[in-house]
């Protein structure tokens, strides 16, 4: 019995291709989507569940192979868009209006990158096509907006219902709020507990953030006020921790690590930034400044994915100074790949948990 070439025969012969990480039909999924056959010519829309999915050509040439193998076909034409899921609700927190995916970059102890790490992993989730904002929650140190090539910028502050509203600033397709455009440059920020407490939630619920699939917060070295107020406000899709391969920050990493699962926040996966140093005048060497394997070590110890090991070159710290992030300035540069790589395993795992029952 010959078999017709329709839109409900292409989505029979669909149904055995699966999500590579959710483990799931693309149709029970609801990702194959406008299904139209004309003359031998199949035309659809696949709904990845993040625009940074890093199997998105493995998806599409199973859905090809797949089409193909039904009579008729004389070509097929897959349209990708991406719909970001929405991260499950927790009654004892308070979610932020339109925003969907809350998540934490968090370090043990200062000075291992974590600014870079948050402002990179933003960036290169924009560049993927999401709509993306960043918290600069590192209240005593702001320095994203000098990252971000925002330092001269200037967020407008205006009334609300509630109170003050936060319009936040924009460059390199990034929306980001920072205690940085609040304070004069050399001013201190002297401040206890509550009232650090208190800019953080207005960050996150007095801004105008509009619709976005993933804000990332940069927080403060350690484990102090900074992360308990946001992992007891808002519900969190998860925290990336970055550390060095020496023995020092992988001591403070892990405590940091224990912090957040104590406070039943996912934890996504560590991540080892200078991992090695590559010479600018002798690319092909590589110097392990910082010692080695650290960061397998503690993703072995604690039960978390090691999500990747970002390289110390000399343009990640000049793209910082210059406020050009390093997924920018050198695309192809060994650090801007890993960190690459890092945005998609972490807009992955964001995307299975919350369709995950």
């Amino acid at each position: 019995m010959s078999v017709s070439l329709t839109p409900d025969t292409v989505l029979e012969v669909l149904r055995p291709v699966q999500d590579p990480e959710l483990q799931k039909s693309l149709v029970d999924l609801n990702m194959i989507r406008q299904v139209t056959v004309d003359h031998g010519e199949v035309r659809f829309t696949l709904v990845l569940t993040t625009p940074a999915c890093p199997l998105r050509e493995f998806i599409v040439e199973d859905c090809e192979r797949a089409v193909r193998t039904l009579p008729g076909v004389k070509t097929v034409q897959v349209t990708v868009t991406a719909e970001t899921p929405q991260q499950k609700a927790l009654p004892d927190r308070t979610g932020i209006e339109g925003v969907k995916n809350i998540l934490a970059v968090s370090s043990g102890k200062g000075g291992v990158g974590k600014s870079t790490v948050a402002v990179n992993l933003a960036v290169a989730l924009a560049q993927a096509g999401a709509a993306v904002g960043l918290i600069d929650a590192d209240i005593y140190g702001p320095n994203a907006p000098i990252m971000m090539g925002l330092s001269q910028a200037d967020i407008t502050v205006r009334p609300g219902p509630q109170g003050e509203i936060l319009e936040p600033a924009c460059n390199h397709g990034v929306k980001l709020v920072s205690m940085g455009f609040l304070i004069d440059p050399d001013q201190p920020v002297i401040w206890r507990g509550p009232m650090l407490n208190g800019v953080i939630r207005q960050f996150l619920y007095q801004v105008q953030w509009g619709n976005l699939d993933y804000l990332i917060v940069d927080m403060p070295p350690g484990t102090g006020d900074a992360q308990l107020t946001l992992a007891q406000a808002v519900p969190m899709a998860g925290v990336v921790i970055v550390s060095t391969p020496q023995t020092v920050a992988i001591a403070d990493a892990r405590r940091g690590l224990r912090m957040f699962q104590q406070l039943q926040v996912p934890v996504l996966g560590v991540v080892e930034n200078m991992s090695v140093f590559i010479p600018p005048d002798a690319p092909e060497k590589r110097y392990d400044i910082f010692g080695s394997g650290g960061g397998e070590k503690i993703s072995a110890e604690l039960g978390v994915p090691l999500l990747g090991c970002i390289p110390l070159e000399m343009p990640v710290r000049q793209g910082g100074d210059q406020g050009i992030p390093i997924v920018v300035q050198a695309p192809e540069s060994a650090s801007a790949r890993a960190l690459w790589a890092i945005a998609q395993q972490v807009a992955a795992r964001v995307s299975v948990a919350a369709l995950t029952p």
